[in-house]
């Protein structure tokens, strides 16, 4: 099972980083589904374990396949029976699965402000989050007039102390060392 993991990881990364760039992970998460449900049927998958030219098996599946595939698609099959991997599809699909769901994940960030921030300000700040994060940002705001000004945002174990407190007190410590 391992060997699978090692030897689908590369192409569902491929896969799926495609698929961002192109604005098409559903698509691309529907097209693997049913690749992978037709790398696992019995009678095709002794075919593709068997002693089938490249070219032919790739025919083969991408007309089992038919529409379900689009041009790209078809080229994954293609790069896959070169490589004699396409009975690892399956695999490929689950991968791209577990990286839909990670690249899908909402973050709550907790975001602490001298003064409270107003509609824009926070989306002008989930915004930049999310580009840092890579995440869908869910924010938690509250006003603690001790920071003087700035922003303290914490989520999991990051945190970004902008606040002119924190500031102060590194400048501080600074002098008294």
């Amino acid at each position: 099972m391992s060997e699978l993991t090692t030897v689908a990881r590369p192409y569902a990364k491929a896969a799926f980083d495609f698929a961002v760039e192109k604005q098409a992970v559903a698509k691309w998460q529907e097209m693997l589904t049913f690749a992978g449900a037709v790398a696992e049927n019995e009678e095709m998958h002794q075919l593709l374990t068997g002693a089938v030219a490249a070219d032919t098996l790739a025919d083969i599946f991408t007309n089992v396949c038919g529409e379900q595939l689009d041009d790209h698609g078809q080229n994954l099959v293609k790069v896959l029976a070169e490589n004699k991997r396409l009975a690892v599809l399956p695999e490929i699909s689950t991968m791209f699965d577990a990286f839909k769901a990670e690249y899908d994940k909402e973050v709550e960030v907790d975001v602490t402000s001298a003064t409270a921030l107003n509609d824009a300000q926070q989306a002008e700040l989930a915004a930049s989050l999310e580009k840092r994060l890579a995440r869908k940002v869910k924010l938690n705001c509250n006003v603690d007039p001790a920071l003087i000004a700035g922003l303290v945002v914490k989520t999991g174990d990051t945190v970004i102390d902008g606040s002119v407190k924190s500031k102060l007190n590194r400048l501080a410590d600074a002098l008294q060392a």
